[in-house]
């Protein structure tokens, strides 16, 4: 069940950003960023972040119930984005460079101009906290959290997200964590 909601969430998602891009929002202050001089960094992020997933990934696949769960958190953490994207309207970050992911851009946020409105909350900072709280303890976990630390610098550095953004991932990641855990509870109970 879970893989055809996210199959289909990916089906809607193009359409829903371009939305999102095409609406007004607020610009935010942020002194970090303020301080912090933008540089593109994408290989780097792209590389942490897909090397983080991949980490995840392999370390999930023999562990179903592990795996169900954190697939079940990542749906979740979709819709919280999804609905803190659609009550809060933001501009991007001043000094913005653009993010070039060589998979999303082609696949999810295929539009005429780049999707720079998709800000509050960090999902690559989301994404890869979900995956350190998914795997086992041990060195895996103690890589993703580094991995997680990185991302949220390199989305910064690259004036990508609002300090803001990445600092929320974090609550957001935990919650839609722990809420996977009792629905994959309550599935395997009435299964």
């Amino acid at each position: 069940m879970v893989l055809g909601l996210l199959l289909t969430l990916a089906a809607l998602i193009p359409r829903f950003f371009a939305w999102v891009q095409a609406r007004p929002g607020q610009r935010l202050p942020d002194p970090v960023l303020d301080w912090l001089p933008a540089h593109d960094v994408s290989g780097a992020a792209f590389a942490v972040i897909y090397l983080g997933i991949g980490l995840g990934v392999v370390r999930l696949l023999p562990r179903p119930l592990r795996l169900l769960r954190a697939l079940w958190g990542y749906l979740l953490l979709h819709g919280f984005r999804c609905l803190c994207l659609w009550l809060l309207p933001l501009e991007p970050p001043r000094g913005l460079v653009l993010l070039h992911d060589p998979l999303v851009d082609r696949l999810f946020y295929a539009a005429p101009s780049p999707i720079t409105k998709d800000l509050f909350f960090s999902g690559h900072t989301a994404t890869l906290l979900l995956l350190t709280l998914a795997v086992p303890a041990g060195w895996p976990r103690r890589v993703l959290i580094v991995a997680t630390a990185l991302i949220g610098l390199l989305v910064l550095v690259q004036h990508a997200h609002y300090t803001y953004d990445v600092l929320a991932a974090v609550p957001f990641a935990a919650l839609s964590f722990w809420l996977a855990g009792k629905v994959a509870a309550f599935r395997q109970r009435h299964a």
